[in-house]
């Protein structure tokens, strides 16, 4: 392994959303988690919680401008429970699942939609 290689190779992910409650709703009651508001100077974001925030991997939503539903990255997003109770939660706060469960070697995760059509994958 060279010598230049980081530790994570994602360091810090943004997730824009149209209405910052409204995305942080979702976000929480989707991952079962509380988002973190918090004032960064030129706006107030929605910080994904994180065990370890000095070397972990971790990231953010905030009001901006979602672009083409379904286009773009796919940010995976760690589900603690079981993988069908977080697919419900997505279809039941306005998203929508847009893959079967695919079953790799690591685990499952499922394609999905937020409200504002941006890509995520729930992982577990």
């Amino acid at each position: 392994m060279s010598s230049n290689t980081p530790e994570h190779a994602a360091v810090w992910f943004e997730i824009p959303v149209s209405d910052l409650k409204a995305g942080m709703a979702f976000y929480n009651a989707v991952l079962q988690t509380e988002l973190v508001e918090t004032d960064m100077g030129p706006q107030t974001i929605g910080i994904f919680p994180n065990k370890e925030p000095a070397t972990g991997v971790a990231g953010h939503i905030y009001a901006g401008n979602p672009g083409v539903a379904g286009k773009g990255s796919t940010v995976h997003l760690a589900v603690q429970e079981k993988l069908e109770s977080a697919m419900d939660r997505v279809v039941e706060n306005g998203g929508k699942v847009v893959s079967d469960i695919v079953t790799i070697d690591s685990g499952r995760f499922v394609y999905c939609l937020d409200p504002d059509g941006n890509s995520i994958g729930l992982f577990n």
